[in-house]
């Protein structure tokens, strides 16, 4: 199990400890609703240093990307980024992912789930026929998300770069409380505002830039935040979680992910996904809020009124923003659309639930 670069500084805060995808990571502080808020409310730091970042150069470095992703990386500048995904063979997800562009046409960062590092790896080699130089700064770069409607404000002091007029899904670089060659950007999972911050490794960097983050932020009540409320706040917003709501065995149009996916160009399983468009598909993710009392977990399965299966269960909370119970889940296309009757089984009980649009409200 790895340790991150922040690790001590969460047991200082006297967070809860454990492991996820190989990491010893927080899953909380003061406990995941007073978290949430923080985040919604005001500003919260997340350790999220156990992403995966590659880098590929050189002349045929947009090509492999072209061909691996859905999304298209030919339509970024350099200092934008765009949300996009990897597919397999069958049509699939091998993984969602960030693509930033460095340098336009040579340089890029793909940003990966931590699970899936390794496997992402891989897949991008398999591919890489062209001698495209790629690198896995994974293990040496730091990644902290900081998130909230004031996030932007207690950080700007600390840069020499405008981060106040940051677009959504774009970046600067600069130095970052005395740290050189910073990647800032505004691509938060949230919902709530914010930047992340990259920077290397290096030197005593790491509790530099936590030290400060923590000092700029001490009059408005900066706070330190958990796996435990990522979840819940990505869960508001109706964003999906790899390995919950969007796997292997899931495709793009079914997981929603439609946007991401241009057909003006090839890429792995082009060919399925058009054919699946023409014909339709047989099921689709929701997000459905509680009528009835009860809170939706994870693989529990969704039925109709007669208590035939319509698909399972793949993230669900109270939601602590809304008061309220909420989940995604694969449901059978007739049932997908908003304001459909479905139920969720919960201890034997087919409790009553409906289908809404996102973000939920």
């Amino acid at each position: 199990m790895k340790n991150t670069p922040f690790t001590e500084n969460h047991k200082a805060f006297g967070a809860k400890m454990a492991e996820f995808a190989g990491h010893y990571m927080p899953i909380s502080y003061t406990g995941i609703n007073d978290e949430h808020a923080a985040v919604r409310n005001n500003a919260g730091v997340f350790d999220v240093s156990h992403m995966g970042e590659f880098i590929l150069k050189g002349e045929n470095a947009l090509d492999l990307i072209q061909r691996v992703t859905t999304n298209d990386a030919g339509k970024l500048p350099a200092g934008k980024a765009q949300y996009s995904c990897f597919t397999n063979q069958q049509g699939g997800i091998v993984d969602d992912l960030i693509v930033y562009c460095i340098e336009e046409n040579k340089v890029y960062m793909l940003v990966v789930n931590a699970s899936n590092i390794q496997k992402d790896w891989n897949w991008l080699s398999r591919f890489n026929t062209n001698n495209v130089e790629m690198h896995n700064i994974s293990d040496k770069t730091c990644l902290l998300a900081v998130q909230g409607p004031n996030a932007i404000k207690i950080l700007q002091p600390l840069t020499n770069t405008d981060i106040m007029n940051l677009k959504y899904y774009t970046f600067v670089k600069g130095t970052f409380a005395g740290v050189e060659n910073v990647l800032i950007s505004a691509t938060g999972y949230t919902g709530s505002g914010g930047v992340e911050i990259y920077f290397e490794d290096k030197g005593d960097d790491a509790n530099k830039i936590w030290n400060a983050i923590f000092e700029a932020g001490k009059p408005q009540g900066i706070k330190p935040i958990g796996l435990g409320a990522r979840d819940t706040l990505r869960l508001e917003m109706g964003y999906c979680l790899y390995g919950n709501d969007i796997d292997d065995n899931t495709t793009p149009l079914e997981g929603g992910l439609g946007w991401i996916t241009k057909f003006t160009k090839d890429f792995t399983a082009k060919e399925i996904l058009e054919r699946q468009k023409a014909e339709g598909i047989n099921r689709k993710l929701a997000g459905f809020e509680m009528v009835d009392k009860g809170i939706p977990r994870h693989g529990y399965e969704i039925v109709d009124e007669h208590g035939e299966n319509l698909g399972i269960v793949t993230s669900g909370t109270q939601a602590p923003s809304l008061s309220k119970a909420i989940g995604l889940g694969y449901v059978k296309k007739e049932y997908a659309s908003i304001d459909s009757k479905i139920y969720i089984k919960i201890r034997d009980k087919n409790l009553e639930a409906k289908v809404v649009k996102f973000p939920f409200a």
